[in-house]
C-alpha cells in the first residue's frame, strides 16, 4: 500500500519518490560544487594576467615559507604587431615576456610581485649562435631565474621575497667550452662578495679543469628588485 500526503486538495507524490529524488539533488549539488570550486581556483590564477597578455609557461612552490603553494606565471605579450619574418622567411612571434608572482592565502591568491615585459622573447635571434632557454625553478623559497646556452653555458638569477618585494640576492654564470668549463663567477649580494673561478688547464677535458680562485668584494648599495628589472639581456653583472 502506498502513502500519500493530502493537503487540500492536491495530492503530493510518494514519500519514497521524494526521498529519491532529494537524495539525487544532494549529489548533483556537491558534483557542481566541486566543479565550480576546481573553476574558481583556475579563474583566479587567470585573472591576474592583463589583458593583451597570455600565459607561457606556469611554475609552482613555496616562496613565502608559509606552507602553501604559490604560482610563478610566465606570460607573454600578444600584440600581432610584432609576429613577423625572420632572417629564413619564417613567421616568428618576437613577443616580449613577463613574469608574475602569485602568493596562496586562505582566500585564493594575490599578487606579490611582477614585471610584464622584463624577458625577450623565445624567438630571439641569437644571431651565429641559438638564443638561450629560459627557465625558472622555485627551491628553498627562492626564485631562480635561469638561461641556458647549451654547450657555451649558463647564467642564473637568485631572487627572495623581502620587505614586499622579490630581489636579487645572487647571480651565479659558467662560461663552457663543450664539457669543459672555462670560467665560473658567482655573486652573493648579502655578503658583497664575488668569486671568480677561471679554469688554467688549456688541454683540460671534462672534469680536468684546474682553478684559480679570486675573491673579490663587491659595492652595492641597494638590492635590485625583480619589478624593476627593463630587461634581463641588459643586465651588467661584470660591472661588480
Amino acid at each position: 500500500m502506498r502513502l500519500f500526503i493530502v493537503v487540500g486538495n492536491l495530492k503530493r507524490k510518494p514519500l519514497k519518490t521524494e526521498n529519491c529524488m532529494n537524495r539525487v539533488l544532494k549529489i548533483s549539488f556537491f558534483f557542481l560544487l566541486i566543479i565550480f570550486s576546481c573553476k574558481a581556483q583556475n579563474s583566479q590564477l587567470s585573472n591576474f594576467i592583463p589583458k593583451g597578455y597570455t600565459e607561457f609557461e606556469k611554475y609552482s612552490g613555496d616562496l613565502n615559507k608559509d606552507g602553501l603553494v604559490d604560482y610563478v606565471l610566465v606570460i607573454k605579450k600578444t600584440d600581432s604587431a610584432n609576429v613577423v619574418m625572420n632572417q629564413f622567411n619564417k613567421k616568428v612571434d618576437r613577443n616580449r615576456r613577463g613574469i608574475i608572482v602569485l602568493f596562496k592565502n586562505a582566500n585564493g591568491y594575490e599578487l606579490a610581485d611582477k614585471n610584464l615585459e622584463c624577458f625577450s622573447s623565445e624567438n630571439e635571434d641569437g644571431g651565429v649562435y641559438f638564443a638561450p632557454e629560459l627557465w625558472i625553478e622555485i627551491k628553498n623559497n627562492k626564485l631562480y631565474i635561469h638561461f641556458g646556452h647549451g654547450r657555451y653555458g649558463y647564467w642564473e638569477y637568485t631572487f627572495r621575497f623581502q620587505n614586499s618585494n622579490f630581489k636579487l640576492i645572487g647571480y651565479d654564470s659558467s662560461s663552457n667550452r663543450g664539457p669543459v668549463i672555462l670560467k665560473e663567477t658567482s655573486i652573493n649580494f648579502l655578503t658583497k662578495k664575488k668569486l671568480v673561478k677561471e679554469n688554467t688547464n688549456e688541454n683540460a677535458e671534462s672534469g680536468d679543469e684546474i682553478f684559480k680562485e679570486t675573491w673579490n668584494n663587491i659595492e652595492i648599495d641597494s638590492l635590485i628588485k625583480l619589478s624593476e628589472i627593463k630587461d634581463f639581456d641588459e643586465l651588467e653583472m661584470y660591472k661588480y
